[in-house]
C-alpha cells in the first residue's frame, strides 16, 4: 500500500502515514512493525491511527511511536474525553487531529430540520443524528455557538474551533474546507480569544445540552475501535 501511495503522490516518501481505521483481524503490533521497517528504509517519516481505542494507541505506540491520532471530536461529540482516547495521547505526547471539529456542518448553523441529504453522495443521509428530528433536536448546541459568537464578533464556526483549540496545546483540527470563504473563516478561529471564564461558561451550557443521536451509522460505527 505505502508503495502504491508513493507512485500515486509521485513522491519518494510520505510525511505522515495514517492506517485509516484500525483492523481488528491485523494486530496493532504487526501494523506497527510495519511502519517501523517503512520509517527505516526513508518512505515514512510519522505514524498516525484514525479512530483507535486507548489501548490500541498504547500497544502501538509501544513498537512504534505514533505522531498523531485522528477522531472525531467536537462540541457535540466529545467520547475522546470519556473513553481514554484524549488522555493517552497528552500522556504519550502524540498529536491530536480532530475530524468533524463542525460537527460534519450542522455546527456551522447553516443545517436544519429542513436540509435533506443526497443518499447517493452524501453519507450523513444514513446517520441517525442527521434525521429531521435529531436535527431539530440538536439546535441548542448552535445556538449556544451562536450566543457566544456574538459576545466575540465570530461566526458558529469559529467558535466551535476556538473551543477545540482551547482545549489543549496539542490539538488541531481538521474541518472540511471546500472553498476560500470556508478557508477564510476557519483561520478566523485563530483571532477568537476565550478566556477562562468563557471556557467555564460555555462548559456550564454544553454540560446542560443532550446530544440526539448516534454520531454514525452501524456500518461506520463498526470500523471504530473499541478494544480495551
Amino acid at each position: 500500500m505505502a508503495e502504491a501511495s508513493l507512485k500515486r503522490l509521485k513522491t519518494d516518501r510520505i510525511d505522515l502515514f495514517y492506517q485509516h481505521r484500525v483492523d481488528p483481524n491485523v494486530p496493532i503490533e504487526d501494523v506497527a512493525g510495519a511502519i517501523r521497517e517503512l520509517i527505516q528504509e526513508g518512505k515514512v517519516l510519522h505514524f498516525g491511527l484514525s479512530e483507535p481505542s486507548a489501548g490500541t494507541i498504547r500497544r502501538a505506540h509501544a513498537i512504534q511511536p505514533v505522531t498523531a491520532v485522528q477522531t472525531e471530536y467536537s462540541v457535540m461529540e466529545r467520547s475522546p474525553e470519556r473513553n481514554g482516547v484524549l488522555a493517552a495521547c497528552e500522556e504519550l505526547g502524540i498529536g491530536f487531529v480532530p475530524w468533524g471539529p463542525m460537527g460534519m456542518g450542522y455546527l456551522t448553523g447553516k443545517i436544519d430540520a429542513s436540509t435533506r441529504f443526497d443518499p447517493k453522495t452524501d453519507l450523513r443521509s444514513t446517520f441517525d443524528r442527521f434525521s429531521p428530528e435529531n436535527l431539530a433536536a440538536n439546535m441548542p448546541f448552535v445556538a449556544l455557538l451562536k450566543q457566544f459568537g456574538e459576545k466575540k464578533g465570530a461566526t458558529p464556526s469559529q467558535i466551535a474551533l476556538a473551543w477545540l483549540l482551547a482545549q489543549k496545546s496539542f490539538i488541531v483540527p481538521i474541518p472540511g474546507t471546500r472553498n476560500i470563504d470556508h478557508l477564510n473563516e476557519n483561520l478566523g478561529a485563530l483571532r477568537v480569544e476565550l478566556t477562562p471564564d468563557d471556557l467555564r461558561a460555555f462548559g456550564t451550557a454544553l454540560a446542560a445540552l443532550t446530544v440526539h443521536g448516534g454520531r454514525m451509522n452501524e456500518m461506520q460505527m463498526a470500523l471504530v475501535d473499541q478494544t480495551t
